[in-house]
Formats: C-alpha cells, sequence, structure tokens
C-alpha cells in the first residue's frame, strides 16, 4: 500500500495565488469570439460573452495576461484606444490574420475589472519603440496633467488603471517573433524599455523575457537584467499521444524552476542584487496536436491531459518559493479550458482541475513524503524537444499538500497517473489528528483519452463525503485521476 505522510511542520512556503493566472491573445477565437463577441445574444451591451464570463469566474484567476503572445510584436497599443468605429483594421502577421482592435486596453482594463482579476500587459519590443512603451505606462497609470494620462481621461476613463505588471516583450529569441533578436541584443534594450518605463511609474513591476529556464538565453537575460526586473519569464508547452509521456512532461517545469532559480541566486550575489526575482511561468499548458494557424490552435483536451495540467500545478505549489506568477495559455477556444460555438459552450477536461485546484488550495505548503510505485519512461514518444526519462523514476502518485495558516485544515491534491489501476494509500499525519468528516473531489473518466464536446461530458468531478479521523486514514485513488482531498485537523 502507498503512503502519503504530512507534517504539519514541514511547510515549504506560501503558495502565491497568482500562479493559477490566465492569458488571452489575439489568436483564433481567443478574443473575438471567445471572450468578446459583439452583437452576439449571449454577450452584454459592451461585447463581452456572459456565458463566458460565468465559466472563468469559478477559476478565480488573480492576474491576466495580454495581449500576447506572438502578436504584441506587431501590436501598437494605440489603434486600439478611442472610438471603437475609428479604430483602424490591420494585417496582423504574427498569426496572417485581420486585427478589428475593437478590442484594446481599455476593454482589457474593463474585462479584468469584470473577473476581479489584475491586469498583467506585455508590451511590444518587435515593432514597438521605448516611447511607445513609456506612453502606455502613462495612458494605465499616469495620474498628472500629462498628455497621454489626459488622452485616457478624455476617452471617458478618470482614475488611473494602476496596471502594476509589465512584459518587456515575448519570446524574443525565437525566429517565428517579429523583431527576434540575440540574447545579448535583447538586454541592451530591454534596459533602455526598462528605464523609460519605471521612469514613467517607479511601482511598476518588470518581467524579463526568458525561454526554458535552462538555456544559454536565460543565463545572458537573467545576468544582463537582474537590476532592473522583478521576473523571469519561462514558456515551456508539452504534451504527447503516449500517456505516460504525456502525464509525467510537465516535469520539465521542475528542471526549469530548479535551473532557473540558480541563475538567478549566481546573478544576485555576483551582482549584490538585494530585491528578489522571482519566476514568472507565463505561458504554459499541454499542447501538441494542433501546431499550425489554419487549425487556429483549438486543442481538444482528454483526461490524460487534464492530469498533466494538474501535475504543472502540483508543481508549482512544491516550487512556491520560485514561482510567484503562472498564466496559463489561454482561456477561451485556442489550447483552452473553455470553447464556445455561437450557441454556448462546454468545458474542456483540464477546466477541471483548474477549478478545484483554485478554489481549494490553502495558503501554506507542505512538504509531503511519498512512498508509492515508480514509472521510468522508456523509449519515450514526443513531438517536443523536452524529454523527461532522465528524471525519473516518477511517483505513480503525484502529490501536493496545503494547509491554512492555522494548521486546522490539510488539502491534498493527487495525480494518479496509472492509466488502468487505483492506487490505494494510507495517509498519515504527524503531531496532529485528522478531525472527522472529510470531503473529496475526484477528476475522473472512463478511459485516459476520454474527452468532453457539445454532445458529451466524458469527464467530470465527482464530489463525496468520508471519515478521517485519528492519525491516519486509508483512501484508494481511482485509475487516471485528479483528486483534491479537504480534511480537517484537530490540533494536539
Amino acid at each position: 500500500m502507498a503512503k502519503i505522510k504530512v507534517d504539519l511542520d514541514r511547510r515549504i512556503g506560501e503558495l502565491d495565488r497568482r500562479v493559477f493566472g490566465g492569458f488571452i491573445e489575439h489568436l483564433g477565437r481567443c478574443i473575438y469570439g471567445g471572450i468578446f463577441d459583439e452583437g452576439s445574444p449571449l454577450s452584454d451591451e459592451r461585447g463581452y460573452r456572459e456565458d463566458v464570463l460565468e465559466a472563468l469566474r469559478p477559476l478565480r484567476m488573480p492576474i491576466l495576461r495580454w495581449p500576447g503572445g506572438n502578436f504584441v510584436s506587431g501590436y501598437h497599443w494605440t489603434d486600439g484606444i478611442g472610438p471603437r468605429e475609428k479604430r483602424p483594421r490591420r494585417m496582423e502577421l504574427a498569426w496572417h490574420a485581420e486585427e478589428s482592435n475593437r478590442f484594446g486596453t481599455d476593454e482589457f482594463m474593463e474585462y479584468c475589472r469584470l473577473l476581479g482579476t489584475e491586469p498583467y500587459l506585455c508590451v511590444n519590443m518587435g515593432t514597438g519603440t521605448m516611447d511607445e512603451a513609456a506612453a502606455w505606462v502613462e495612458y494605465c497609470n499616469g495620474t498628472g496633467d500629462t498628455y497621454w494620462a489626459n488622452l485616457r481621461r478624455a476617452y471617458g476613463h478618470e482614475g488611473p488603471y494602476s496596471v502594476k505588471y509589465w512584459g518587456l516583450g515575448n519570446e524574443m529569441y525565437g525566429p517565428w517573433q517579429i523583431g527576434a533578436l540575440s540574447a545579448e541584443d535583447y538586454v541592451k534594450k530591454a534596459r533602455e524599455f526598462a528605464k523609460v518605463m519605471k521612469w514613467t511609474d517607479p511601482e511598476i513591476e518588470l518581467v524579463g523575457c526568458g525561454l526554458n529556464g535552462w538555456s544559454e538565453w536565460d543565463r545572458v537575460v537573467i545576468e544582463g537584467l537582474a537590476p532592473f526586473v522583478d521576473y523571469h519569464s519561462v514558456h515551456l508547452y508539452t504534451g504527447s499521444d503516449d500517456h505516460w509521456s504525456n502525464v509525467l512532461a510537465p516535469h520539465q517545469a521542475e528542471r526549469a524552476l530548479k535551473t532557473s532559480q540558480t541563475l538567478i541566486d549566481r546573478a544576485r550575489y555576483e551582482q549584490g542584487i538585494e530585491h528578489p526575482i522571482h519566476i514568472a511561468y507565463d505561458e504554459w499548458n499541454v499542447w501538441f496536436r494542433e501546431r499550425s494557424e489554419e487549425g487556429v490552435l483549438e486543442e481538444r483536451y482528454n483526461l490524460s491531459d487534464a492530469l498533466a495540467v494538474a501535475t504543472y500545478l502540483n508543481i508549482f505549489a512544491r516550487y512556491c518559493n520560485t514561482v510567484r506568477i503562472a498564466n496559463l495559455a489561454q482561456m477561451v477556444n485556442v489550447i483552452a479550458p473553455i470553447f464556445t460555438s455561437k450557441d454556448g459552450l462546454f468545458l474542456q477536461t483540464i477546466y477541471h482541475p483548474l477549478r478545484l485546484y483554485a478554489e481549494n488550495l490553502r495558503e501554506v505548503v507542505l512538504d509531503a513524503h511519498v512512498d508509492c510505485e515508480t514509472h521510468d519512461l522508456e523509449g519515450e514518444t514526443s513531438p517536443w524537444p523536452h524529454r523527461v526519462a532522465d528524471l525519473g523514476p516518477f511517483d505513480v502518485l503525484d502529490v501536493a499538500a496545503t494547509c491554512d495558516a492555522a494548521g486546522t485544515e490539510i488539502v491534498l491534491a493527487v495525480v494518479n497517473r496509472d492509466p488502468e489501476n487505483g492506487v490505494s494509500a494510507t495517509v498519515q499525519l504527524a503531531d496532529a489528528g485528522f478531525g472527522g468528516h472529510a470531503t473529496s473531489y475526484e477528476v475522473v473518466g472512463e478511459s485516459p483519452k476520454a474527452t468532453n464536446s457539445f454532445k458529451d461530458q466524458e469527464v467530470g468531478v465527482s464530489e463525496r463525503g468520508f471519515e478521517a479521523s485519528g492519525k491516519s486514514f486509508e483512501y484508494t485513488f481511482p485509475a487516471c485521476s485528479v483528486t483534491v482531498l479537504r480534511v480537517p485537523v484537530i490540533q494536539p
């Protein structure tokens, strides 16, 4: 029988709720026809899809990144302000589309207000200029009698938006990016952007453009931007048609976070930098099927993918001292947990762990000990160059443990990655006792390939109560499942 041991005194750190953040980009049907659908009977008078808003709210996103993504490297934010009917319609080169600019800065800020989330803007470092970036900061945050602040007021927004988080470009290392740069050239350019943006508003926090966390690009950028930034970004997607490769590939995030943290620690030590620098893992998801703009990246997810997403979230919890921001890419239609049509929407399989974790994980992360069977990846297959076999063997049960600050409740998030067999485990608690009636939430389906659609909901959440008293209890985690257990604790 497997064992999960939890000690309330073995506290790793605090879970930053910003790891439950989201990301929306002008790509396919994410914005237009997704969150914003003018003229639809499902939209309000401003154009926001009300059914999408209602589906997004339970995800409790504390932070939302926009406008890109690749899109941002050709986006001029001034095209998207002012009366909608006067905004220019542009060719969109990143995704070979047309951009109406009917959804711009003010619409995004209103959407963040409706969701109760903080905005995170990424500036154009492809075709954009530092003057343009500084002007955007002034438009959003300016309080003085200056041009861009007054223009915001003239467009009906008297108070500042107080946007705190600003990304210094998107994936500037990639040949697919408009204005791609070498790491050295990016550092030179980003330093100048950072200076004028900070001079415009000293209270903002900046995110440097990272790669996968362990590359030479990351080393050069961290060393070059450490005096200027508060976060270093990581972009790393995983996925495979092979179940085991799919559910274990997210452990690449552990490699990324460990290596990035080491590079940050080294740069701060050598340069005598006092302010903290954390990771903003601001693009992540399972993504490997839809890879071309013709498919508009409308990935359809199965139960195996939901387990992979839950594993990412467990990793973010366990590395809570390193990663403080994470943004799932993306929220609607495009590699997303929510899928719409003109008549409604359905929730993809990955929606369920996202909701359960956001609703239930508590503020303190505990160092859980897991003793269970393991799995090695042999003959690993993946279309991505991010192999993880060398990180194994992997526990079949992947576990994150949290509790409230007072230690009166434990929440366990457990992913059983065995596609065929349930795993029975003894859950043990040191120096305290379990307090009686507990609640379990299970994300389950008939097989790893089970999926959801407008017609069928093969993957959902099963909720039930159970008794957990004394120093331990037994629980059987279903095959191919994500389980969240909420268990009260009695202190001695």
